[in-house]
């Protein structure tokens, strides 16, 4: 959850207007699908708004498991498990791409601090040690 800035409260009114049914679809096997129907606020169907389709897989890490999200566009259930596949590969794009630029930025972000003579260790300068911003 993100930080709340000092004196600000957190806002956790729910929206009324946007409130969905949630129904899970899984396979056992390769990943699950999500169907966000929406409804009022009274639990009834709304037919005036689509619902919305939601896939979910996992990239295996030598870390670890990796879990993608990734939207699907489709006009049902069984259009989106037809569409899950090609939507998995671009969410898994788009993550391996988020991961390589957090290590870009993770790999940017090291700072040598100037020692006294600015020369480097053992050379009479005053060397420092790498530090983590």
């Amino acid at each position: 959850m993100a930080q709340q800035p000092e004196g600000k409260s957190m806002n956790l009114t729910m929206d009324a207007a946007n409130v969905f049914r949630e129904d899970v679809y899984t396979d056992r096997k390769v990943g699950t699908i999500r169907c966000l129907t929406p409804v009022t606020s009274d639990g009834a169907p709304d037919p005036s708004r689509k619902a919305t389709y939601v896939g979910e897989a996992q990239i295996l890490t030598p870390m670890g498991a990796i879990p993608v999200t990734f939207e699907i566009e489709a006009d049902g259930l069984a259009d989106a498990v037809k569409k899950y596949e090609a939507a998995a590969k671009e969410g898994v794009e788009r993550t391996l791409k988020e991961i390589q630029e957090y290590r870009r930025q993770q790999a940017s972000s090291i700072v040598i601090p100037q020692g006294g003579g600015g020369g480097m260790p053992g050379m009479g300068g005053g060397g420092g040690k790498i530090q983590m911003p």
